[in-house]
């Protein structure tokens, strides 16, 4: 990571242009990168991991996942963000989106309002406030994304009004959204949407978190109200093991203006070892039902309900560098996978990664 100090580096030693640590602007450019190859049992003909999947999602060929270069700008008083990408996790997840803002990772401005309190209004394309994992893999406990993950938010667009406490204890915001994972709103659709984060440090080893979303995400004409809560807990029990356990609800109007609701949810649980400093493994359980197919439609009698596990290894291989492997599984309780073009209960996979950020 290289920092340029604007004002300081360029004018420093300019007679007349000095400036002190309040005046200072600071422009950080940041990248990263993470290639990978995923091996499926099922060796699809296609190299498409199934539909649910939306990171590491293509089978037999080594990839890239994620790879973008990032502009930050910081100040005592605003800030802003804005970061290219690309990779098969870009071209998952920005399907829907038009043009250049397919690669549109981030883009965001803020504004603090406030002389002596962390109060902050931020604007434009950011990270989802939902879940514990993020697009960044080096970030996570798992090489891929939980169930959990994949099939909620990783993006948002909109505003949102946060609030930290001087202790820095409690993070608290509300936000105004475009929609569900999108940056521009659907055709047909005028609804705005709302979410709320509410996180608690108590220490330095324990983070709780609760987090909504409400809104449509359909054209008017066919309006479905949604409601979802994630609800999470990081906690570092010692410096060797971490437990982090999350739940998300989700339910969504039947039809336009119905009191009966289609619902879904998924519990999951990973577990971290770390036996030595540059080594880590990490053990995940989830289950994911979605009966109806409101988020993961299968078109089979009972649904998506399907249980997942993995076991990875971890090695840091430098501060900046980490190479991972990883198995997973999901078993179903339909056959909604497909293996040697037969219907199968249950998918087999192993991926392995290199991230390098800089």
């Amino acid at each position: 990571m290289k920092k340029f100090l604007i004002a300081g580096m360029l004018l420093a030693g300019v007679d007349g242009f000095a400036q002190d640590d309040s005046t200072r602007s600071s422009l950080t450019i940041s990248g990263y990168l993470e290639g990978y190859y995923t091996y499926d049992l099922a060796r699809p003909s296609s190299h498409n991991r199934p539909s649910f999947i939306y990171s590491h999602n293509r089978h037999n060929e080594v990839n890239l996942n994620l790879g973008f270069i990032k502009a930050a700008y910081q100040r005592s008083n605003v800030r802003a963000n804005f970061a290219l990408a690309a990779g098969t996790y870009m071209n998952s997840n920005y399907a829907a989106e038009p043009g250049v803002l397919k690669n549109i990772y981030e883009a965001n401005a803020g504004v603090k309002i406030s002389r002596h309190k962390e109060l902050w209004i931020d604007a434009g394309v950011f990270s989802s406030h939902l879940g514990f994992e993020s697009a960044i893999g080096k970030d996570n406990w798992t090489l891929t994304r939980s169930l959990f993950a994949e099939n909620s938010p990783y993006f948002e667009t909109g505003a949102k009004l946060s609030y930290t406490t001087d202790n820095g204890k409690w993070l608290i915001s509300g936000l105004v959204l475009n929609g569900w994972q999108r940056i521009q709103r659907a055709d047909g659709n005028n609804t705005l949407a709302f979410g709320h984060q509410l996180t608690y440090k108590p220490n330095s080893r324990v983070t709780f978190n609760s987090s909504s979303f409400i809104g449509n995400d359909k054209p008017d004409s066919i309006k479905q109200m949604r409601y979802f809560h994630n609800l999470y807990g990081i906690f570092q029990l010692t410096d060797q093991l971490g437990i982090t356990a999350g739940l998300d609800i989700g339910a969504e109007q039947k039809t336009k203006g119905s009191r009966s609701y289609n619902t879904w949810y998924t519990p999951v649980m990973v577990i971290k070892l770390s036996p030595a400093p540059r080594h880590s493994i990490s053990a995940r359980g989830e289950y994911y039902q979605d009966k109806n197919g409101v988020i993961i439609a299968t078109g089979t009698p009972e649904g998506f309900k399907t249980w997942g596990y993995s076991l990875n290894y971890d090695f840091l291989v430098l501060p900046n560098a980490m190479w991972r492997v990883e198995a997973r599984g999901f078993s179903s309780k339909d056959k909604i996978f497909v293996k040697k073009n037969e219907p199968s209960y249950h998918n087999y996979f192993i991926t392995t990664s290199i991230a390098v950020a800089f």
